[in-house]
């Protein structure tokens, strides 16, 4: 290692995008200095989060060109500000087959459980009709999709389509809570297709186990749900600047008055939710 991060290439396959609106009350509370991004929907502040459902192809670290993985992934994550109020994704839920989660762990302290996964190919199958994703662990999801018109579910609206999809996915920093605290990845995306697409979940099981929700809170509909067929994908692990900034903010929040109060605040309202777990299961 040289302290300026480890890089990481991949494509990013067949990637399954699935979003919804939650009540800002029915969320865990974030590690500090990252903050929920809102939005008001009928009165009520709603925050984003979305499972994403894809499969790594050649993933590997610079350097080390011959030693590649490719497999599939879920994942669950929430839509933050970070402590430069720099639009971010908080990455809660990781789920990976069950070879992988020792590297997945030793590389990118991410982490990671182990799942089974049933995934199909879009965009190399022939058959333009419906495709079905399965994972499994403990619970199951399982889920039809067919390509449909652009359109938004239950929640706010962010705008034209291409504004939305741009709020999801142009993102260029993203955090994990591993056993050394919380750790920063910093990515490079391109513009990509996008195809719309219309979603029947047959299990949603799973769900409950990315997110446990408060029992007077009931699961969202979906807000919106598409596809992109190859996103290439180069992102660098947790360098020496972003561990000093996230060590600086940490300070700045255990020592500035009014950041501590809006700190005590946070914790307060966590403390009167119903227990979630912990982030590893």
């Amino acid at each position: 290692m040289t302290g300026q991060g480890t890089t990481v290439r991949t494509i990013v396959r067949d990637c399954l995008y699935l979003n919804w609106a939650f009540p800002e009350e029915a969320m865990p509370s974030l590690p500090e200095p990252l903050s929920y991004e809102t939005h008001v929907d009928d009165g009520v502040r709603v925050v984003f989060g979305s499972a994403l459902l894809f499969r790594h192809e050649r993933l590997h670290v610079a350097g080390l060109p011959f030693l590649r993985l490719s497999y599939p992934q879920l994942n669950f994550r929430f839509y933050v500000t970070d402590h430069e109020e720099v639009p971010s994704i908080f990455l809660h839920r990781l789920l990976v087959p069950h070879w992988v989660v020792p590297s997945s762990r030793w590389l990118a302290g991410q982490p990671s459980v182990g799942g089974r996964f049933s995934f199909p190919a879009p965009s190399v199958e022939d058959d333009t009709g419906s495709w079905q994703w399965e994972v499994h662990r403990d619970a199951s999801l399982k889920l039809t999709a067919c390509q449909g018109s652009p359109q938004v579910g239950a929640g706010p609206s962010l705008g034209s389509w291409e504004r939305m999809t741009s709020y999801f996915r142009q993102r260029r920093r993203a955090y994990l809570v591993s056993a050394g605290g919380l750790r920063s990845v910093e990515t490079s995306q391109r513009s990509v297709p996008i195809w719309p697409l219309s979603i029947e979940i047959q299990d949603r099981q799973l769900l409950d186990f990315c997110l446990p929700l408060p029992e007077d809170t009931v699961w969202p509909e979906l807000h919106s749900a598409w596809l992109c067929p190859e996103i290439p994908f180069v992102f660098e692990l947790d360098t020496a600047a972003s561990r000093e900034a996230l060590r600086r903010a940490a300070t700045t929040v255990a020592t500035d008055p009014a950041m501590l109060e809006a700190a005590s605040r946070r914790a307060e309202r966590s403390a009167t939710r119903p227990s979630r777990g912990a982030m590893l299961c």
